[in-house]
């Protein structure tokens, strides 16, 4: 070995580097560094949804919030209240058939009687005489038939055999018939009387109850134009007869419900229903005549009251209703504000019917799905955004209650 190899210096070999100090050092700086990106993340992310919450409630604030309603069907003559009479269902006025003297009366003013049922019984002795005579005119026409047909019949033979003529014969048979119609004259003249004495008994032609009594025992009554005895009505059922105005009869039908009010008995509504109609408005008042029926099995209504008809249901005739402060008057004429299903408003002409003070009918210019507005600032034009309040919209049901 050369010295000067022997003297060169080898470079001292230390010890390796510590390989997992290296790597948890840079896993701490890596930790710190998501530390800090989430803090930062954490910060702004709140302002974020602060900023878009402060913009969208400023666009909110820049739409017009407005309350809408649904225009309603039309009252019709429904709600108002219309005179009426009440009438019975059947009414007549007995008269006598048969004339003579009152014998005597069975039944009194407020007396409850059935069909068939005996009121009174008249004694007639003229019409007694007069059936008596017929009775006998019969026993004379029928005698004379007899000897006309025996006659006849001999006649028919003697002319076989030429000892009368022809002649003759023809004549005993046109003999024959005119006693034949002489016969069926008497009696159907003793069928009229018998008919004429039966009515001496005057008994009732549907039951009901005696409403009046105009005469007494020994009073003179007359067959033709005299007074009547007697009135009948039946109340179990009633008629009210109630003339509704020309604007409100497009909306009258037969099966429409109707209430009855008395004023005689506040508080009480009796129920009903349009039976029919005159079918034509009166040419003197412009009403239709129309008629109820009116069920009064406990006679609680008296026939011949006034009363108070108020028709509920039914058709209404194709009109709406809006409350009265949905209208904005204008140079156009009346105005109402539509929302359209884009949030849009749209302003419509409508044209008005009559006035219910807190109500207006609408007779065109909107139909029963529009939404209006209500309360409109005059300002309000056609094609402004809207927002419609949530107050004003239907809330829905809960399952398992009813509304």
């Amino acid at each position: 070995m050369n010295a000067s190899e022997s003297n060169e210096v080898k470079p001292a070999v230390g010890p390796a580097p510590d390989s997992p100090s290296r790597a948890m050092f840079f896993g701490l700086v890596g930790f710190v560094a998501v530390a800090i990106g989430v803090a930062v993340f954490a910060g702004l992310l709140p302002r974020w949804w602060q900023q878009k919450a402060l913009a969208a409630g400023q666009g909110r604030q820049n739409v017009l919030s407005v309350i809408v309603v649904m225009p309603e069907p039309g009252r019709g003559s429904a709600g108002v209240l219309l005179p009426a009479d009440i009438k019975p269902w059947i009414e007549a006025a007995i008269h006598a058939r048969a004339s003579g003297f009152l014998k005597r009366w069975l039944v009194d003013m407020g007396a409850k009687v059935e069909a068939g049922q005996l009121l009174a019984e008249i004694e007639t002795p003229e019409l007694d005489q007069e059936l008596e005579r017929a009775r006998h005119e019969v026993a004379q026409t029928e005698a004379a038939l007899g000897l006309s047909k025996i006659t006849a019949e001999r006649y028919a033979e003697l002319v076989k055999t030429a000892s009368v003529s022809e002649q003759d014969n023809a004549e005993k048979q046109a003999d024959l018939k005119l006693k034949s119609a002489n016969v069926a004259a008497a009696q159907a003249s003793v069928r009229r009387l018998e008919n004429l004495q039966a009515f001496g008994r005057v008994t009732a032609p549907f039951a009901g109850t005696i409403t009046a009594r105009k005469t007494d025992m020994g009073e003179l009554v007359a067959a033709s134009g005299g007074k009547e005895l007697f009135r009948l009505a039946q109340t179990d059922k009633l008629r009210v007869q109630v003339r509704v105005p020309q604007p409100n009869a497009a909306g009258i039908a037969p099966g429409m419900a109707a209430e009855l009010l008395i004023p005689e008995q506040p508080g009480r509504v009796f129920t009903g229903q349009v039976a029919r109609t005159s079918g034509e408005i009166s040419d003197d008042s412009r009403t239709l005549l129309t008629e109820l029926e009116v069920d009064n099995a406990n006679g609680e209504i008296l026939a011949g009251s006034f009363a108070q008809v108020r028709f509920v249901g039914g058709k209404r005739g194709g009109r709406l209703e809006l409350p009265a402060n949905t209208l904005l008057f204008r140079a156009e004429g009346p105005q109402v504000g539509v929302v359209q299903p884009d949030g849009k408003v749209e302003l419509r002409t409508v044209k008005l019917g009559r006035d219910f003070g807190q109500t207006v009918e609408i007779l065109a210019g909107v139909s029963a799905i529009d939404q209006v507005i209500l309360n409109p600032s005059d300002s309000l034009a056609s094609g402004t955004t809207v927002r419609i309040a949530e107050a004003a919209l239907p809330k829905p049901v809960k399952p398992g209650k009813t509304k």
